[in-house]
C-alpha cells in the first residue's frame, strides 16, 4: 500500500480531532505555572549588605574569581552565604541598566556592603534553595585544592557539593545521637604505638601516622573503625576514605557494630542520588559526625573534624577523574593541616608517598614488631614461570609443580585464591617458536582468543583470522603470553574436576565466598573476602605481567596487589601458604617474601631522590596538540615558572586507533598529541601550578585554539 493510499483511507474528521488535541495541549501548557526567575529590574535592594559575592558555575580558569550581584530586598532573608542561586551571567549595560546574559547557577560566598565594580550591578535572579551547602571551611578547602592542582574553584566545588535534590532538602535530618562510649583498643594492642595513638585521639590531639596494617582478612577494618569510634567518643568528627564500595562497606559494618546506628553515614555512589544527598545533608547540618565513603567523601563537610583517614592510598580509585583530578590523600592531608585534625594513612603495603611523609617528619610510622608480623603472615614461596610439573593436570592448568601441589593440599582445608593479572580469556598471543607477537594482517592490531575453539579476533578492528602463520619463522602454533581469568578458570576446572571454581573481576565482583573448599579466580583488587579464618592458600600467577609494565610505579603497584591478596590468607602457623610465580631475585618479590613493604618503599624513595622523580620533586604533565603544548609552555615560562624548573619532552603519545577504548586524558582517535613533563624541586609546587594556571587562563581568554590538558601530580609518567 502506498503512502497516498494510506492517507486516503483515514476516517473523516481525524485531522480535525488531532488539531483539537494539539490545541488543548497548548492551552494546558500555557496555563501551567512556570517557576521563571524574575528580572528584579528597579526592585528595592536590601537595606543591609546589599551586595552578594557569587561563585558562578563556570569551570574556566580565566573566570576563576567571584562576581558581585545586587540583592533585592525580597531575597534578603534567604540570600545568605553558602546557598545556591541563579544569576544572569554575561549581561551588558544598556542605558544605565544591566540587560542580557544567560541564567547560570552559582553560590553566594559573601554578603558585602559595597563593591569594587564601577558599573551597575545585576540583581540576583533567584535563590534556588535557602540551604547553606557551601560553608566557609568547605570553601577554603576547595580553594586550596584548586590552587594546588592548577584548576578552577568552580570545578572543585562541583566535586565537593552534590547536585541538589529539592524533595530531600525539605525533609528534616534526624537528631544527633549522644556520644558513644570509648571502645576497647582491640587489635591496636598488636602495635607498640597503637594504644598511644588511640589515647591521643581520645585526648583531642592531632597525631599523624602511616599505619602498616598486619595481614588478615578482617583485622584492618575493625581497627580503623575503633580509631573512628575513639574520635567520636571524644566529641569530634571522623572521616575515612576507602578506594571502593566493597572496602567501605566493611568499615561501615565494623563501625556500626561498635557505636550503633545513627552515629555515621556511608557515602558511596551505590546509594543513589537521593539517599546520598540525604546523608550528605545530615553531615552538613551537623546531625552526623562521622563519614565512611569512597573518593568523593574526601570533601564531606564533617564538623569539628578530629580524624581524617585513608586506606590504600596507592589505589587508583583515590584519584579523581574529573578536573582538576585531585587525589584523596593530598586533600585529606590539607584538611588535617587546616582543621588541626589527626591523620591516618593505612594499608597492608606502603607507597613511596607514605614513606616520604615519614621521612619528612610529617607523620610517624605505626607498625608491628617483626615477631608479631611473622606470627600472622602466611608462608610465601616463589616459583619460576617455566617450572612446570610432570603431572599432566599441572601442565594443563599452567601451574608450576609447587603451585599445583600447594593448591591440591590446601583444598582439603578451605578455599584457594588464584590471582590473575587480567580478566578475559587469552589476552595476548605469541608464536610458540620465536615469541613474535601475533598481529592482524589488516591493521597490525594484537590477535586475541575469545574462547576455546573460536577463531582469532583482532582487538582493534575485530576481524577474524582463521589461519595464522608467523611472518618471522612461518610457525603456526601459538601460546599465550598473558592468560586471562576466564581461561585460567577453565584450566583449573580441568585440573581439579571435583572442586567448584568461582571467578571475580570486571563487572562481576564477589564480595565474599564461603569458607568451604573452592578455587576462587580473581583479578587484582577484586579478591572476595573469605568467610572464617581466610584462604588456605593463594597462587599469584604471571607476576611478570605486573612487574613488566612500562611505568615508574610498576614494582610498587605489583607489591601492593600481591600483599592485598596475601593478606587474605591464613597465618603460616595454620598452614596458610602463598606461591608467587615470578623471579625471586626482584626487589618487590623479596619484599613480599620478607613482608617488608616499608623497606621496599624506602629503597624506592632513595631511587626516586637520585633520579629527581616524584614525590621528591613535583611534576605536571601538559598534553595536547603539538602547537598548543609548545605555546602553553612558552606562556608558562613568561608567567614565571619557579627557579630550577625542567621541561622534559615533549614526546609524541601513541595514536589511539578508532574503535579502541580510551582512558581519561587519551587523545581523540586518530589525532597526534604530545606530552611534556614540567619538573620542579619539592616546595615549588605552588608557583608551578600558578604559572600553568596563568598560562591556561591567558590562552582561554585570547581564544588561541585548542587548550592543552594540564595535570599536576600525574599518576602515570612512564
Amino acid at each position: 500500500m502506498s503512502r497516498d493510499d494510506a492517507e486516503s483511507e483515514e476516517p473523516q474528521g481525524q485531522p480535525e480531532q488531532l488539531a483539537l488535541i494539539r490545541e488543548t495541549v497548548r492551552e494546558h501548557k500555557a496555563r501551567r505555572p512556570r517557576a521563571k526567575p524574575r528580572t528584579w529590574r528597579g526592585a528595592e535592594l536590601a537595606a543591609r549588605l546589599p551586595v552578594a559575592r557569587v561563585l558562578v558555575d563556570k569551570g574556566l580558569v580565566h573566570l576563576d574569581r567571584f562576581f558581585d550581584y545586587a540583592v533585592p530586598a525580597a531575597m534578603d532573608e534567604e540570600a545568605q552565604p553558602g546557598v545556591r542561586v541563579r544569576v544572569r551571567f554575561g549581561a551588558g549595560e544598556r542605558e544605565g541598566r544591566r540587560e542580557g546574559g544567560g541564567l547560570i547557577n552559582g553560590f553566594i560566598v559573601e554578603r558585602r556592603a559595597d563593591t569594587d565594580f564601577t558599573g551597575r550591578l545585576a540583581p540576583l535572579a533567584q535563590v534556588l534553595s535557602p540551604e547553606p551547602v557551601l560553608g566557609p571551611e568547605l570553601l577554603q578547602l576547595c580553594r586550596a585544592v584548586a590552587d594546588r592542582y592548577a584548576g578552577s574553584l568552580a570545578d572543585v566545588v562541583q566535586l565537593a557539593v552534590p547536585p541538589r535534590r529539592a524533595r530531600v532538602e525539605k525533609q528534616p535530618s534526624p537528631r544527633r545521637p549522644p556520644r558513644p562510649q570509648p571502645p576497647a583498643p582491640g587489635g591496636w594492642t598488636r602495635y607498640p604505638q597503637g594504644p598511644a595513638f588511640l589515647e591521643a585521639l581520645a585526648g583531642k590531639g592531632a597525631p599523624r601516622a602511616v599505619w602498616t596494617a598486619l595481614p588478615g582478612p578482617h583485622g584492618w577494618a575493625d581497627e580503623l573503625a575503633r580509631a573512628m569510634a575513639t574520635t567520636l567518643a571524644a566529641g569530634r568528627g571522623a572521616l575515612a576514605v576507602l578506594p571502593d564500595g566493597k572496602s567501605a562497606a566493611r568499615v561501615d559494618a565494623a563501625l556500626t557494630a561498635l557505636v550503633g546506628e545513627g552515629q555515621h553515614v556511608l557515602l558511596t555512589a551505590d546509594a543513589g542520588p537521593e539517599p546520598r544527598y540525604r546523608r550528605w545533608l545530615a553531615v552538613s547540618r551537623g546531625a552526623v559526625r562521622a563519614v565512611v565513603g569512597t573518593r568523593a567523601a574526601m570533601f564531606a563537610p564533617v564538623r569539628r573534624l578530629g580524624l581524617a583517614a585513608i586506606w590504600e592510598d596507592g589505589d587508583s580509585g583515590h584519584s579523581e577523574e574529573r578536573a582538576p583530578q585531585p587525589h584523596a590523600r593530598e586533600v585529606l592531608i590539607q584538611r588535617a593541616v587546616t582543621e588541626q585534625a589527626a591523620f591516618l594513612l593505612g594499608a597492608h603495603g606502603c607507597t613511596v608517598e607514605a614513606a616520604q611523609l615519614v621521612e619528612s617528619g610529617f607523620a610517624r610510622p605505626l607498625a608491628a614488631d617483626r615477631e608479631t608480623v611473622r606470627a600472622v603472615m602466611p608462608r610465601v614461596r616463589t616459583a619460576a614461570e617455566g617450572d612446570e610439573g610432570r603431572d599432566p593436570a599441572a601442565r594443563s592448568a599452567r601451574l608450576p609443580s609447587m603451585a599445583w601441589h600447594t593448591a591440591r593440599d590446601a583444598l582439603e582445608r578451605g578455599p584457594v585464591l588464584v590471582q590473575v593479572p587480567r580478566r578475559g580469556y587469552v589476552l595476548r598471543l605469541v608464536c610458540e617458536r620465536c615469541r613474535e607477537p601475533a598481529r592482524c594482517a589488516h591493521c597490525a592490531g594484537p590477535l586475541q582468543a575469545t574462547g576455546e575453539g573460536t577463531a582469532l579476533r583482532c582487538a582493534w578492528c575485530a576481524r577474524e583470522t582463521p589461519e595464522w602463520r608467523c611472518p618471522m619463522c612461518a610457525g603456526t602454533r601459538l601460546r599465550g603470553s598473558v592468560i586471562g581469568a576466564r581461561r585460567t578458570a577453565e584450566e583449573l576446572g580441568r585440573a581439579f574436576p571435583s572442586v567448584p571454581v568461582r571467578t571475580s573481576g570486571g563487572e562481576h565482583i564477589l564480595e565474599s565466598v564461603p569458607g568451604r573448599p573452592a578455587l576462587v579466580v580473581a583479578t587484582p583488587g577484586a579478591e572476595p573476602v573469605p568467610e572464617g579464618d581466610g584462604y588456605a592458600a593463594a597462587l599469584l600467577l604471571d607476576g611478570w605481567a605486573l612487574l613488566g609494565r612500562p611505568d615508574l610505579r610498576a614494582g610498587e603497584e605489583a607489591l601492593r596487589r600481591w600483599m592485598g591478596a596475601a593478606s587474605l590468607v591464613r597465618p603460616q602457623g595454620e598452614g596458610g601458604t602463598v606461591v608467587l610465580v615470578a623471579e625471586e631475585g626482584m626487589r618487590p618479590v623479596q619484599a613480599l617474601v620478607r613482608w617488608d613493604p616499608a623497606g621496599h618503599a624506602l629503597r624506592e624513595l632513595a631511587d626516586r631522590a637520585e633520579l629527581g622523580f616524584p614525590p621528591v620533586s613535583r611534576m605536571a604533565a601538559v598534553t595536547g596538540p603539538p602547537d598548543a603544548v609548545e605555546a602553553l609552555l612558552t606562556s608558562a615560562q613568561e608567567a614565571g615558572l619557579p627557579e630550577g624548573a625542567q621541561v622534559l619532552g615533549p614526546v609524541p603519545l601513541p595514536v589511539v586507533e578508532p574503535g579502541r577504548p580510551r582512558r581519561p586524558g587519551d587523545p581523540p582517535p586518530g589525532e597526534l598529541w604530545e606530552r611534556a613533563l614540567v619538573r620542579v624541586p619539592r616546595g615549588s609546587g605552588a608557583p608551578l601550578a600558578a604559572a600553568l594556571k596563568t598560562a591556561l587562563a591567558g590562552r582561554l581568554a585570547r581564544r588561541e585554539g585548542p587548550v592543552p590538558h594540564v595535570r599536576v601530580d600525574p599518576l602515570d609518567i612512564g
